[in-house]
C-alpha cells in the first residue's frame, strides 16, 4: 500500500507528484515537479499537509485579494504564501530550501482533493505508528 504515489497533470501538460510513504513519526508526504528538472521537492508531515489543505481553500476563496503566510513547525517546518505575479501561484518554503516550492493555480482543485484522501491515510499511518510505540 505504501508508498503512494500520484500524479496531477494540467490542460498544459505540467506535472505534481504527490507521494505518501510510511515514516517513524507517522507519514511523510513528498512533493515533487516530475517535467522540471533540478526543482526541488517539498516535505510535509500531516500536520502539515493538513494546513496546505486549508490553506488551498483559504487562498481560493481569498482571490483577487492577497493572504496572509501561514507557517507550520515540527520535523518539516514550512511557510505557505500565496503569490500574485504574472501568474498566481502558491508559495511552500522550506528552511533547507533556497527556493520555494511553486504550485501553480490550475493544480490547486485536484490537489485539495488528492490532500483529503492523503490525509486520511497520513492519520492511519499515525494511528499505526502509535500502536507499535505502545
Amino acid at each position: 500500500m505504501f508508498p503512494r504515489v500520484r500524479e496531477i497533470i494540467d490542460a498544459f501538460g505540467a506535472r505534481l507528484q504527490v507521494s505518501v510513504e510510511a515514516h517513524p513519526t507517522g507519514s511523510l508526504v513528498v512533493f515533487n515537479r516530475p517535467d522540471r528538472p533540478l526543482y526541488p521537492s517539498a516535505m510535509l508531515d500531516g500536520y502539515g499537509v493538513e494546513v496546505l489543505c486549508g490553506y488551498i481553500m483559504a487562498a481560493r476563496l481569498a482571490l483577487p485579494n492577497g493572504l496572509p503566510d501561514e507557517t507550520v513547525d515540527g520535523p518539516f517546518p514550512a511557510r505557505f504564501a500565496l503569490a500574485r505575479g504574472d501568474q498566481v501561484t502558491l508559495v511552500m518554503q522550506q528552511p533547507n530550501e533556497h527556493r520555494g516550492f511553486e504550485i501553480p493555480a490550475p493544480f490547486w482543485d485536484r490537489l485539495y482533493a488528492e490532500l483529503c484522501v492523503v490525509i486520511a491515510h497520513s492519520r492511519e499511518l499515525s494511528r499505526r505508528t502509535a500502536r507499535r510505540l505502545q
